[in-house]
């Protein structure tokens, strides 16, 4: 399938894919924990921990592994839900809206149908510094999220 990366206004990276699946479908890989934890991340990396609190305000935990045992974690909360359409999340927030001690990026999904059936997902990140944003290029932003974005291409034609 089609997938694209830009950078958008001035501080925001983005990923277009469209998924072989439809929409409903695509909205439960991302809204549910367990089918999230299949692909949110690039192989050989994977999520052992995912935890939602699906409601705005609502935690949105992640952990990502390495083969080597090395973490990432991402807490976080959900800002909007507006169901099998947009959510927009953000780790500068705790669950109860309660301030991180440090903000990373605010993070946006939106899906739209396609004529045959299938599904346009656009995924993006939102920085508040140049800096930032430059990190989340060095991390593999593009390459990582290419890939992740495939695994769940791959996912959601199974589910």
């Amino acid at each position: 399938m089609t997938v694209t990366f830009r950078q958008e206004a001035p501080l925001t990276l983005v990923i277009e894919r469209i998924i072989d699946a439809p929409r409903h479908i695509v909205w439960r890989c991302w809204t549910e924990a367990e089918l999230l934890k299949r692909w949110y991340c690039p192989k050989p990396w994977h999520v052992p921990e995912a935890d939602f609190d699906l409601r705005p305000g609502g935690r949105m935990n992640t952990i990502m592994a390495s083969p080597n045992g090395e973490r990432h974690e991402n807490f976080g909360i959900w800002l909007e839900i507006v169901p099998e359409e947009r959510l927009v999340f953000t780790d500068a927030y705790r669950e109860g809206f309660m301030p991180a001690p440090s903000h990373f990026m605010t993070g946006f999904v939106e899906l739209s149908d396609m004529d045959d059936g299938g599904t346009k997902m656009i995924w993006g990140a939102r920085h508040n510094e140049e800096a930032t944003m430059k990190t989340h290029l060095e991390m593999g932003f593009e390459d990582g999220w290419k890939a992740a974005s495939a695994q769940l291409d791959e996912l959601a034609r199974q589910v």
